[in-house]
């Protein structure tokens, strides 16, 4: 199945490299940005009603975009797949993300949450009879204590709701991006157009049976974050992950897991004067090391 969001030929005249190194860079920054944006964004939006127009509006626009280039629908077995990776990745996933952040969990915090998701990728990887090595293991026992770590940390004591549902996101990312593998998806990004039209359509769904409502029309600052992360967080960042899975190792692709946490402390403390304590902070270093142990056998398998 070819997972590559971006034609191969789209840029011809530049070296190899340059895609790749634009790709990351989106994963990295941009990706790592939008946990700051999305707690912006909530301050002027209900939650998933908010997380619903990101994707719907995206889904839409990328779906437009494939269809003018003359890409096919797909068949009904594709859709059902791609709607059930949907609702997991982006309706549980980010939709979870922006609830815990509404809830209260700092930007930083939630960015570190969601780094566990390779511990999970790993757990959940043994249902399709996956090995791990014992390094893995070791970066598994090592994750699970930063889990804890960071649950004894003011910020996710304080919102024990919204640290559970930041870990179920995790959880429901990791899960997802397993079965991806053996479902029949549609080819390339007509896979990302109905995963987020459909996960769009049941985060909108959830917003209104939970009685989400506007009370009063967002500021500017609440539809400069939507636009950011429709434009950038979705059709940029998503896609750009999906081009990497076509074309790196997947312990590359998924690399981004211990860039964006520090990304997302240093521009939560520097616009939105977040702070992270010291146990948080050693909660950090904890999981981000599990995440590179986990890492290294991938990495030396190719």
């Amino acid at each position: 199945m070819d997972t590559s969001a971006l034609p191969a030929t789209a840029t011809p005249h530049l070296p190899n490299w340059l895609p790749l190194l634009a790709a990351f860079f989106a994963l990295y920054v941009i990706w790592g940005s939008t946990y700051l944006v999305i707690r912006i964004g909530v301050a002027h939006w209900p939650p998933l009603l908010m997380a619903g127009l990101r994707f719907l509006i995206a889904g839409t626009l990328l779906l437009g975009w494939l269809r003018l280039r003359g890409m096919p629908w797909p068949t009904v077995r594709e859709t059902a797949a791609a709607a059930v990776i949907g609702i997991l990745l982006l309706g549980v996933g980010n939709g979870g993300v922006t609830l815990a952040e509404h809830w209260g969990v700092t930007s930083g915090i939630a960015a570190l949450s969601v780094a566990t998701v390779p511990l999970f990728t790993l757990l959940f990887g043994l249902l399709w009879g996956q090995r791990n090595t014992l390094l893995e293991w070791a970066g598994i026992a090592l994750g699970l204590v930063g889990i804890a770590l960071l649950n004894l940390g003011d910020t996710m004591s304080a919102t024990p709701l919204g640290a559970a549902v930041i870990l179920l996101a995790a959880a429901a990312w990791a899960f997802g991006s397993i079965w991806s593998r053996y479902l029949p998806l549609p080819r390339g990004a007509m896979a990302s157009a109905v995963e987020m039209l459909v996960a769009g359509a049941a985060l909108l769904g959830a917003s209104y049976l939970s009685g989400e409502r506007l009370q009063h029309w967002p500021a500017l600052g609440g539809w400069l974050a939507l636009g950011y992360l429709v434009l950038f967080g979705s059709l940029i960042g998503f896609s750009a992950y999906l081009y990497l899975l076509g074309r790196v190792r997947p312990a590359a692709a998924t690399s981004y897991a211990y860039v964006n946490p520090v990304v997302a402390v240093l521009l939560g403390t520097l616009f939105v004067d977040e702070r992270i304590g010291p146990v948080e902070m050693l909660a950090m270093l904890v999981i981000v090391g599990a995440v590179v142990l986990i890492g290294v056998p991938q990495w030396r398998q190719r």
